[in-house]
């Protein structure tokens, strides 16, 4: 009994130190309560065993027990454990145990029981349902002449009703102390509510809020009285106005090298540069440091064959010439010198002397090529006069080919009477028209 009772001393201890911890401590209070005892039952349960009298259903009956009344004083003596003390009686012929050497006295007797202890509580007083256990020590006195000692201990179930009030159901086991004490379970129930009447709560009043601080619309750290721009975000400098782009280039001022025109940040602000001032940006210019035109990348007009006449002004702009002859080379000897007698297209020996003077340009200038044009007076059909220059044409180009030139440079054309040079109705006029003229391919 004494090991069970320890036990039970232990498993409360060990609940308080894992309840929640809570502000709730029972306030005194005082209770009434009604209880039944059975000594049926422990008579059974030595005689056999706990599990039998559950087993074989022997435990005992309501009947077989006496009632009871009782009072009971409380206080709290932490938040999870209650003192508690009660005075109890009940009318019952007190069944003496043979080993007391005393026998039952027949009829019903006053006894009283007097117990003092402690609930130990697995919750505090703040939830409606809490567990406990309890232990403690009790006299009692049999029909005034009987004193015996018992130890009770079990547990039971508080019922939180507010305001202090509370309802208790219990049972516990009172084992005897003492030589007239019979072992014996009680059963209660009762309710008890607090001595001292709840003080309300001391409500102080909070102080007055502090004023609000002045708005900040924007969140800059600058409040609104004093921020000319309220609702954008700015610094103290420009009075909580943000960093001016006076040329909306995306720029603040503060980091732009060009405020006043609009820029790339690439450049610090600035537009794109134009070193050789052409018109053309930088990074649109294939000649940065030249002046130059758009529709060239900024480049200069280009001198493909490099003889100082551009190209747009030459009109032999891949072979090298010269400006008088528009960029073209002088081809240094006289057409108007290879003239053919009337009617014919053999070639004097005057004028293979001119042409050997273009075979010499035309050496020095191998990319050259020239279109080779035959032309005759008006005498004649116009048929004849058509093959006639063809034939003057190719007359020239093959002295030329033979002097080594190859004939892919040479094109021969013929034109008839149709490009007078000069007045066909006088001699002199149709001796000029029967003529060679030479002009430079452009490649």
């Amino acid at each position: 009994m004494k090991k069970i009772l320890f036990f039970t001393v232990v498993m409360g201890l060990s609940a308080i130190s894992f309840a929640q911890t809570t502000s709730y401590k029972k306030t005194p209070s005082l209770g009434v309560n009604f209880f039944l005892q059975d000594f049926k039952t422990p008579a059974i349960i030595n005689s056999g065993s706990l599990s039998g009298a559950l087993l074989n259903n022997s435990w005992a009956k309501v009947k077989d027990m006496s009632s009871g009344l009782s009072v009971q004083y409380m206080n709290g003596i932490t938040e999870h454990i209650d003192f508690t003390t009660s005075l109890g009686g009940s009318f019952i012929n007190y069944p003496f145990r043979a080993a007391s050497g005393m026998t039952p006295l027949g009829s019903n007797k006053l006894l009283m029981e007097l117990d003092a202890g402690v609930n130990i509580k697995l919750l505090t007083d703040k939830y409606f349902l809490v567990p406990y256990l309890n232990a403690g020590i009790g006299a009692s006195m049999y029909n005034g002449s009987y004193f015996a000692a018992f130890m009770p201990f079990g547990g039971g179930i508080q019922m939180n009703l507010g305001e202090g009030a509370f309802i208790h159901t219990q049972m516990n086991y009172r084992s005897q102390v003492s030589a007239f004490t019979t072992n014996h379970l009680n059963y209660s129930i009762g309710f008890s509510t607090s001595l001292k009447e709840k003080k309300a709560p001391v409500v102080v009043a909070p102080p007055p809020p502090p004023p609000p601080p002045p708005a900040d619309t924007d969140g800059d750290g600058i409040i609104d009285p004093n921020d000319k721009c309220p609702t954008v975000p700015g610094i103290a400098k420009y009075q909580g106005c943000p960093v001016p782009d006076t040329d909306g280039d995306g720029i603040n001022d503060e980091n732009d090298k060009c405020p006043t025109v609009k820029g790339l940040a690439k450049y610090e602000g600035c537009p794109i540069p134009d070193t050789d001032k052409d018109g053309i940006n930088d990074e649109e210019d294939k000649c940065p440091t030249v002046a130059g035109l758009a529709r060239y990348q900024g480049c200069p007009i280009p001198d493909t064959d490099g003889d100082g006449v551009n190209d747009e002004e030459d009109k032999c702009p891949h072979v090298k010439g010269t400006a008088a002859s528009f960029g073209c080379p002088s081809l240094n000897f006289k057409a108007s010198d290879i003239l053919f007698a009337n009617g014919s297209n053999v070639l004097t020996k005057s004028s293979k002397l001119e042409l050997d003077k273009g075979i010499k340009v035309l050496n020095e200038n191998p990319d050259l090529k020239l279109y080779v044009e035959g032309h005759t007076s008006n005498t004649g059909s116009a048929k004849f006069n058509d093959k006639l220059s063809l034939n003057r044409a190719f007359s020239v180009k093959s002295y030329l080919v033979e002097k080594g030139i190859a004939a892919i440079r040479l094109t021969a054309t013929g034109y008839g009477s149709s490009k007078p040079i000069a007045d066909n109705k006088t001699k002199a006029g149709q001796k000029a028209n029967r003529r060679v003229e030479f002009k430079i391919q452009e490649n």
